[in-house]
C-alpha cells in the first residue's frame, strides 16, 4: 500500500484518541479538539482507557479461558501502553498477532513498534478494513485460519453508518474458524429514562462531527448488541464497558460510561 501523506491541519480519530491516552504521537490540532470535548465532557478519558482495559481483558479471557493464541486487531489505532502483541505474548510467548489499519500516522509508526524485531509473529496489515479479502488475504500469512482466532474491533465500527458495520463484522466472522472469538467496544447511548444521554456528551459529539476527520456515530445499546448475534455470548454479556470482567480491585469504584463492550463465541 502506498504511504498517504500525514494532514496535520484535521484533527484525526486516532490522534485525538491518542492524546485522550496520554500519548505524544499527535499535533496542536488534535489537542485543540480533544481538550474542547474533554472539557464539555470529561469522562471521555475514561471511555478511552476503558477501551484499552477491554482490549486487555479480552486478549486475557481469550488465552487462559479458550486456549486462544491467535488475534487479529483490526482498526489498531496508534501505539500505546498494553498494545495486543505485548499483553498476549506476556501470556503465551508463541502468541502470533495482525494488525490492520491504514492511517498514514499508524503507518508510519506500526512497524517499528508494533512489530519490531518479531516479523514472524507480529504482522502490521496497511489495508482499509472495508478490503475484507485483502485482509483475511494478508493475514492468512501470518495467522492459521484452521485454528481459532480473537477478532478485536475497538473503537472502529462507530465510524461506519450502522449497517455497513454490521455487514462488515458479520463478513469479518464469517471468515474466522469454528470457535473463534469476536471482541467489539464501541459508544452507545441507553435509550430513554434516567440513563438519558448527557447534554455536553451530545454537544461533544457535534464538536467530533464537525472538526475530526472521520465522523463518529453513536449507537443505540440494542444496536451495539446486534454486532453478536448468531454468536454465544461470553458473560456478562454486553455491558458499559468498565464492567465487563473488571480486576477485583476495581468493584465498588465503576461507573457506567456511554462505550459499550461485548464478547461472543462463533460455535
Amino acid at each position: 500500500m502506498a504511504q498517504q501523506p500525514i494532514d496535520t491541519t484535521t484533527a484525526h480519530t486516532a490522534r485525538v484518541w491518542n492524546h485522550w491516552l496520554g500519548g505524544k504521537d499527535n499535533y496542536p490540532v488534535d489537542r485543540e479538539i480533544g481538550d474542547k470535548i474533554k472539557d464539555l465532557f470529561p469522562q471521555v478519558a475514561e471511555v478511552a482507557i476503558g477501551d484499552r482495559l477491554f482490549l486487555r481483558r479480552s486478549v486475557t479471557y481469550a488465552i487462559r479461558e479458550e486456549g486462544i493464541d491467535q488475534f487479529l486487531d483490526i482498526g489498531t489505532g496508534l501505539p500505546t501502553a498494553d498494545n495486543t502483541h505485548e499483553v498476549a505474548q506476556s501470556l503465551a510467548p508463541k502468541a502470533r498477532v495482525v494488525y490492520v489499519d491504514n492511517d498514514p500516522l499508524v503507518l508510519a509508526h506500526a512497524r517499528a513498534l508494533l512489530v519490531g524485531d518479531a516479523p514472524e509473529s507480529t504482522r502490521f496489515v496497511g489495508e482499509d478494513l472495508r478490503e475484507i479479502d485483502k485482509v483475511v488475504e494478508a493475514a492468512r500469512r501470518t495467522l492459521d485460519f484452521d485454528r481459532p482466532i480473537l477478532l478485536t474491533l475497538m473503537g472502529t465500527m462507530g465510524h461506519f453508518p450502522h449497517q455497513e458495520a454490521l455487514r462488515l463484522v458479520r463478513a469479518y466472522v464469517d471468515a474466522l474458524p469454528t470457535g473463534s472469538l469476536l471482541a467489539v467496544c464501541d459508544g452507545a447511548f441507553p435509550e430513554g429514562g434516567e440513563a438519558a444521554p448527557d447534554p455536553n456528551a451530545l454537544e461533544g459529539m457535534r464538536l467530533w462531527q464537525e472538526h475530526v476527520a472521520q465522523p463518529y456515530i453513536m449507537r443505540t445499546v440494542p444496536e451495539f448488541a446486534s454486532y453478536f448475534e448468531g454468536l454465544e455470548q461470553v458473560e456478562p454479556g454486553v455491558v458499559s464497558v468498565l464492567r465487563w470482567r473488571p480486576d477485583p480491585t476495581e468493584v465498588g469504584t465503576i461507573r457506567d460510561l456511554p462505550q459499550y463492550a461485548g464478547m461472543a463465541k462463533k460455535v
